[in-house]
């Protein structure tokens, strides 16, 4: 288990990391016309996107540079972890268009076992490969929670979002096929999808950006907007982005 100084250690982390991005974006120092935030919520605004729906939230990182970066739309966050899931809710409190919900997202409805990383955000619902904890040592799994599963359908229809104006954002640590999976037909109709993308195994079974790319092609999306992610330590190597994808005009 995680001891209470590793959880209060990292809470901090993402605590400064958020004053860190937010203070950059402010001022709009980024040579490419501000953070990748920025950049994503300027792409929603001119696509009429007004919703979001968050699977994989963590403890709102995500939705809280958004709303910095002026988006004032919906947002639904889902977040499977206990301690994340707390702080998530103390973060979107007082949002009153901002939803958080306690479950994992995947293929079908039912109840799972997350395994929880060390830093929280690698948790997965697929084991760890050894290039990831080679490459990120904080990141082992150190636990894990019996969690509750849904689906993208059944977020949608429940939380009444309108397909052609959500963003569905997936940054579930390799699970990324399976919460399309369950997404069904349904993500034909999207405005826009966010996907994290590895180039590198880092979750067994996983699939990689050249598979998820290729689908995305495959349902009339185009790459709109990428923003580099992790990388090797060692060598410099990308190991992992963030990619947008958007309805082709």
């Amino acid at each position: 288990m995680t001891s209470p100084d590793q959880t209060l250690a990292n809470r901090l982390r993402e605590r400064a990391k958020l004053l860190v991005r937010g203070a950059l974006m402010r001022a709009d120092l980024e040579v490419s016309r501000g953070a990748y935030a920025t950049r994503l919520s300027r792409a929603l605004a001119a696509r009429d996107v007004t919703a979001v729906l968050d699977v994989g939230a963590n403890v709102g990182q995500y939705a809280t540079l958004l709303r910095r970066a002026g988006y004032t739309g919906r947002v639904v966050s889902c977040e499977p972890l206990s301690g994340a899931f707390e702080q998530l809710q103390r973060r979107a409190a007082g949002d009153a268009t901002w939803t958080t919900l306690r479950t994992a997202v995947g293929r079908e409805r039912g109840e799972t076992t997350i395994n929880v990383s060390a830093n929280s955000f690698s948790s997965s619902l697929l084991p760890m490969t050894d290039a990831h904890r080679e490459s990120a040592p904080g990141s082992a799994y150190v636990a894990s929670e019996t969690v509750p599963v849904t689906t993208v359908r059944a977020l949608m229809a429940g939380n009444e979002l309108e397909p052609e104006r959500t963003l569905l954002k997936i940054d579930t640590q390799g699970y990324e096929a399976e919460v399309l999976a369950g997404a069904g037909e349904l993500v034909e109709q999207l405005g826009a999808v966010q996907l994290e993308l590895s180039f590198v195994e880092l979750y067994e079974g996983q699939e990689l950006f050249d598979a998820h790319y290729a689908r995305m092609r495959e349902l009339g999306f185009r790459l709109h907007i990428i923003e580099p992610g992790f990388s090797s330590p060692d060598d410099g190597r990308m190991m992992q982005v963030d990619g947008l994808f958007v309805r082709q005009d």
